[in-house]
């Protein structure tokens, strides 16, 4: 089997993943991962798939698209090309940094930019501003994978004076502590 990546974007409504994993389903790929989200109005989809040798990408592109015409979405595929990130799950460790504050541009800039400088890896962000000042209305969660030759004391002091300048409340935690203090 090979694999694609596919991306659907548009206005959110009822039975867009429907559609998508019924077309999939009838041209026997799998849904391997799926990240799936509504953006304020906004349908934002990244699918995963195996699919069989012989089903063209273009031919999978064009059911889809047909599939998808009365929801008026944006369909994108190509092929998944594995590549090897030089880190293997045994050399990272898995954090979850928190901020909170108030609204305004260069936020998200901000912090990636120094999660960045350490060669820190972002593998899911979750942004929410409903602006104002209000710090509780505006969060984001980075989940970050934080690879073992990293000084996690000083990414975390920049982390900390970074979060400083913007006027965010900051919390840095291993996804497990994470997980464990905010389970359901």
């Amino acid at each position: 089997m090979n694999k694609a990546i596919l991306s659907v974007l548009g206005q959110d409504r009822p039975g867009i993943v429907a559609a998508i994993s019924k077309i999939l389903f009838q041209q026997n790929c799998n849904i391997e991962n799926v990240s799936q989200t509504s953006l304020q109005s906004e349908f934002a989809g990244i699918f995963i798939v195996a699919m069989p040798i012989e089903l063209p990408l273009e031919t999978l592109r064009v059911c889809l698209i047909d599939a998808l015409q009365r929801f008026d979405m944006h369909v994108q595929i190509k092929p998944l090309q594995p590549q090897d990130s030089g880190f293997s799950t045994a050399d990272i460790e898995p954090f979850v940094i928190t901020t909170k504050g108030p609204d305004r541009k260069g936020l998200v800039a901000g912090i990636a930019e120094v999660i960045a400088s350490h060669g820190v890896n972002i593998t899911n962000l979750k942004a929410v501003f409903k602006g104002g000042e209000e710090p509780g209305d505006n969060i984001m969660i980075y989940e970050v994978d934080v690879p073992n030759h990293v000084d996690q004391k000083i990414l975390d002091q920049e982390l900390r004076e970074r979060a400083k300048e913007l006027t965010l409340e900051i919390s840095i935690q291993h996804r497990d502590i994470f997980e464990a203090i905010n389970r359901i």
